[in-house]
């Protein structure tokens, strides 16, 4: 065959990119159990702070006891420690995801807060993608978002089914009202696993 004739060599596949270091916590609940993938290496501070509750056992105990459906399959669910002085750490510095490049997808997990620079030991998983949950500085006022700082990897028809659980009609203040579990899913315990 001509040299011209032959087919250029193609080129050796590009080496894949490495994938930031997560670290796996299991949170086995009364219903089951949620595993999530804590992302180390984008959000440093907060899932060092998550880590914190995990390894001292501060969620052992703690529930499950918000479920926000919005529309069906997406809202959001929040547990963690609720200010309970036995349990509660200092707050944490605020990593919006302009800063970690992480965004409220299907399955986030998050902390909750008020002000920025407030999240201590509660936190929520999203149903459904929530960009609006994500930080947008072309925003007037607090537009710092909310802090993304891992996923479920497995678990998340557990997610969905705390999501339909029973609400108290009447508990809940503001615009909590009407979102508090009844009766609350407990964290039996949270565990790093990986």
């Amino acid at each position: 065959m001509p040299a011209s004739a032959q087919q250029p060599a193609e080129a050796p596949p590009l080496p894949a990119a490495p994938q930031p270091v997560t670290v796996r916590v299991t949170l086995q609940t009364t219903m089951g159990p949620i595993v999530l993938a804590l992302e180390k290496e984008r959000a440093p501070i907060t899932t060092a702070n998550f880590l914190r509750y995990v390894d001292g056992k501060r969620l052992d105990g703690a529930s499950f006891y918000r479920a926000t459906q919005v529309a069906e399959n997406y809202g959001l669910i929040q547990g963690g420690v609720r200010n309970d002085p036995k349990r509660v750490l200092p707050s944490i510095a605020h990593e919006p995801t302009s800063k970690t490049g992480l965004s409220h997808i299907d399955g986030a997990i998050s902390m909750a807060r008020a002000g920025p620079g407030s999240a201590n030991g509660d936190f929520f998983i999203t149903i459904g993608a929530m960009p609006s949950m994500d930080a947008d500085p072309s925003q007037p006022g607090d537009n710092l978002g909310f802090a993304v700082f891992g996923h479920v990897v497995e678990g998340m028809d557990l997610v969905h089914r705390i999501l339909e659980a029973p609400k108290s009609p009447t508990a809940g203040e503001g615009i909590m009202k009407g979102q508090m579990l009844e009766p609350e899913i407990r964290i039996i315990t949270a565990r790093r696993t990986g």
